[in-house]
Parts: structure tokens; C-alpha cells; sequence
């Protein structure tokens, strides 16, 4: 019992004080969900995050949901996945009740330009710490480039490259 409000609370707690959205969140369940509490390796989360990608969804809900289920089942994916919403749900209806034009007010925007900077570092430790695992040899970094490659000058949707990604992986095993 105890293994399932730990869930709850460390996904609430993520939900609660990460701004900048799924990417930003993925260091910080990476955290947890490996050298905090030891439910994942770094191999089983990276292959989460796989998941999480290629699944409808915000990753982050994704990501946790696939966590609380390797964890403790479908109660624990169930726990995990309000943990990590229940947070944005609720300030998003403060925010929409009480504090319409809010991105008007000088302190909100001083707040915005303060706390963009940091998702972006969010984003690129998560980068950084999902490269080293996942580009492990030349076939990995060849498919990574050239999956960067469709993206940004073939601007190319994602799912396609995943898909092109998955079937090179395939053909270079």
C-alpha cells in the first residue's frame, strides 16, 4: 500500500512543480523512478519513454502511466497517471476562475520569462541523459541523424520518422 501512495505523491509532486510541459518532467521521473525509488533501470526507462513517445498522449502522462504500471500494475498506472494531472487540472481551474488576464500582469510575464530558460535546461538534461543511454553505437547515432535530419529539414510529421526509425533499427539488428 505504502508502493502506491509513493506513486501517487511523486507523480503529484512532479505534476505540481514542473512547468514547461512532458519534456521538462522526463529528468525529474527519470529521478524517481530510477535512482530515488529503484523501480526502473535506465534501460527499462529509456524503452519507457520509447513507449511513451509512440503512444497518443501527452509523453509525460504516458510516461507515468507506464512507470505506475511496471510498478504495481494497473492500480499503480491509474495512480501514477492522476498524480501527474491532478495538479495541472486543478491549477488550470484557479487560473480560469480567478485570474482572467493573468499573461497581462507584469509580474506573470517577468514569471514566464524567468521560468523559460529553465524548461529549456529541463529539456536538454533529459536530451542529454537519453543520448548517452540510447546512442550506444554507430547504428543508433546513424539513425538518430537521420531521423533529425527528416525532422528539421524534411519537417517531416513524427510518427512517420518513428516508424522509419523502427524498421532501420530492424534492418540494421
Amino acid at each position: 500500500m505504502a508502493l502506491l501512495g509513493d506513486l501517487f505523491f511523486t507523480f503529484f509532486k512532479i505534476g505540481a512543480f514542473t512547468f514547461g510541459g512532458g519534456y521538462a518532467m522526463i529528468p525529474l521521473i527519470q529521478d524517481v523512478a530510477i535512482y530515488k525509488h529503484g523501480w526502473l533501470t535506465q534501460q527499462e526507462f529509456l524503452e519507457v519513454i520509447a513507449i511513451a513517445e509512440m503512444t497518443p498522449g501527452p509523453v509525460a502522462v504516458n510516461t507515468a502511466t507506464f512507470v505506475g504500471y511496471r510498478t504495481a500494475g494497473l492500480l499503480g498506472s491509474t495512480l501514477a497517471t492522476l498524480g501527474v494531472v491532478l495538479p495541472s487540472f486543478l491549477i488550470i481551474l484557479l487560473i480560469a476562475r480567478f485570474f482572467k488576464g493573468l499573461t497581462d500582469l507584469p509580474w506573470a510575464k517577468g514569471f514566464f520569462t524567468g521560468v523559460k530558460p529553465a524548461i529549456i535546461g529541463l529539456i536538454g538534461i533529459a536530451l542529454w541523459r537519453l543520448g548517452s543511454t540510447a546512442l550506444i553505437d554507430y547504428k543508433s547515432i546513424l539513425i538518430f541523424l537521420g531521423a533529425l535530419f527528416l525532422l528539421i529539414k524534411g519537417r517531416l510529421h513524427p510518427i512517420p520518422v518513428i516508424l522509419l526509425s523502427a524498421l532501420c533499427g530492424l534492418l540494421l539488428a
